[in-house]
């Protein structure tokens, strides 16, 4: 690979944006694809398809076999609130390689202790989220319950690209969330993005199945261009 192919791949996994690797296996000649680029090249389907998977793999285009290498940023999971369900959905998270880091302001419940091995941010999530930055491959949870901390997170995340928003909450909760965004500037369109109640309808109870149901519906929600139709 030539050095400015390296140097340019590198800068895009640094800024968390997807890439992929055209390589032509008769002649070796390379070219980086950045996603923003995708439609404008000769391979824009196959590219497509390929970053949707999130795999690597040959592709044959009239008479032309090309290797597509894909480079695709992890995919962050941001949970608000160190709540028991939390608690649950942490390791299970970490299991589908999903970057997980917890924001809760309330330094009792938002302590290495009760989150091993996941990073806590015991800040307000107007503060950390910034920092953070949200982009097309985050999914944002607000699990706390508590307006003053939810609402700012779910506002971060309706002015971002992010793949998926869930709310914890009954449906009067969430109507209760509706107006408040909505008097904050939201559109009825902007707020339809917001999964609420959170998760697929398991009928979960305990905190492990509420966590189980939730990501199940993020996975489906990034997958989707690759689920059943039947």
């Amino acid at each position: 690979m030539r050095l400015n192919l390296l140097s340019d791949l590198n800068a895009e996994r640094s800024a968390r944006r997807a890439a992929v690797l055209v390589t032509d296996i008769a002649s070796g000649e390379q070219r980086l694809v950045r996603e923003a680029e995708i439609g404008s090249d000769p391979l824009a389907q196959e590219l497509r398809e390929r970053l949707r998977q999130g795999k690597s793999g040959l592709v044959e285009q009239d008479g032309h076999q090309f290797f597509l290498t894909v480079q695709a940023p992890p995919v962050r999971l941001i949970v608000i609130g160190a709540v028991h369900i939390s608690q649950a959905l942490a390791p299970i998270a970490k299991g589908l390689d999903l970057d997980v880091t917890i924001i809760d302001p309330r330094t009792a419940f938002a302590t290495p202790e009760r989150f091993p091995d996941v990073p806590v941010r015991a800040e307000w999530p107007d503060i950390v989220l910034p920092q953070l930055g949200i982009d097309r491959y985050t999914a944002v949870v607000a699990l706390t319950h508590d307006p003053k901390i939810d609402d700012p997170a779910l506002s971060a995340a309706l002015k971002s690209e992010c793949f998926y928003i869930g709310a914890l909450g009954s449906r009067k909760t969430h109507e209760r969330r509706i107006q408040r965004l909505m008097e904050a500037g939201f559109t009825e369109a902007d707020i339809a993005r917001i999964h609420a109640p959170i998760g697929l309808d398991i009928g979960a109870i305990s905190p492990a199945e509420i966590a189980v149901s939730i990501l199940a519906e993020i996975v489906a929600t990034l997958r989707k261009d690759r689920r059943r139709s039947a």
